[in-house]
């Protein structure tokens, strides 16, 4: 009798360590949790809704498209509710629904499945369809007049308004402690920089995001912001009023962090999250973005490929 047995041959990795995206997502939408939780308090209803939108039409979308490209379901893993999260965390609370809707649709559709999915996407899904929001319809993300209608205990001009307008003496008008805790305006879950920090910092301690980027980043801005301020201290602003104000947290851990989209080598993430962080100040101090963390996200997911081809040198010997 022929004894027959089949083998099943996979692609790399062959070992792993048993983590798998569905873990990574739901570990990432907890770690956002605090920064999102923080800023429905603070806008309420509103904000409440916008992130529900978010969420649960970025999962629809990634569905539909399951349905559409004849693939198994995958709004499982977690993956296009953490980008719902991440997307609604950069909103206003006053952004209209449709817009909600159609950015979700960016993200999910244009930002990764059209590129294959999880792991091809060349860029951060929701940063990519917050800059086309922001190219589209960039009224929207004027924080200071989506905010006017809002009965705050606490001041909310948006910071780098103040900062372009004002330079160094911007930085007055703001406690460290008040930005820290989220009292100013901005995106609904991107102003709360302890919990941001918190919710990195779990990520590293858990292994999801690498901490040379995150640390690198944050380094460039403000090893280039200290420079500016040392030059012209009255024109441009102190580090750690770039550090805690605008997107730049939300970018430190949640968006440079993408995995697709982000260096797997030791070296080139150092160099990618310093180049990140340099280009931040640079638009910031004498660019035309007001806050620039957006743009670029997306022009250093740019140079990745290019990062990625710095490889240590095979270890032994050539005989």
């Amino acid at each position: 009798m022929n004894n027959q047995k089949k083998f099943i041959v996979s692609h790399a990795p062959f070992w792993h360590n048993g983590s798998n995206i569905r873990q990574k997502s739901y570990h990432t939408v907890f770690a956002a949790l605090p920064a999102a939780l923080l800023g429905i308090y603070y806008y309420g209803i509103p904000a409440l809704g916008v992130i529900s939108l978010s969420i649960s039409s970025a999962i629809l979308w990634e569905l539909l498209m399951n349905y559409a490209t004849k693939r198994s379901i995958s709004v499982g893993d977690g993956n296009a509710a953490m980008i719902g999260l991440i997307f609604g965390m950069l909103l206003p609370a006053s952004m209209p629904w449709w817009a909600v809707i159609t950015g979700t649709f960016f993200a999910i559709i244009i930002g990764k499945q059209i590129f294959g999915g999880i792991g091809s996407n060349p860029f951060n899904p929701a940063a990519l369809s917050i800059a086309i929001l922001m190219v589209s319809w960039k009224n929207y993300f004027d924080f200071n007049a989506a905010l006017l209608n809002y009965d705050l205990d606490f001041v909310m001009i948006y910071p780098l308004t103040l900062l372009k307008q004002l330079g160094s003496p911007a930085a007055d008008s703001y406690s460290m402690i008040d930005l820290i805790m989220g009292k100013q305006a901005g995106g609904i879950g991107s102003t709360f920089g302890l919990g941001l920090i918190v919710g990195g910092i779990y990520l590293m301690i858990r292994g999801f995001i690498r901490w040379e980027i995150s640390v690198s980043f944050l380094a460039g801005i403000f090893i280039t912001s200290f420079v500016f301020n040392l030059v012209d201290p009255v024109r441009f602003v102190g580090p750690a009023f770039h550090i805690f104000t605008g997107y730049t947290l939300i970018g430190a851990f949640f968006l440079i962090t993408d995995d697709s989209s982000s260096p797997v080598n030791m070296v080139p993430m150092l160099i990618y999250g310093a180049v990140g962080g340099v280009m931040i100040v640079l638009i910031r101090n004498i660019g035309g973005y007001i806050d620039g963390v957006i743009m670029t996200t997306l022009l250093i997911n740019l140079i990745n490929p290019l990062l990625d081809k710095i490889r240590p040198k095979a270890m032994g010997k050539v005989v």
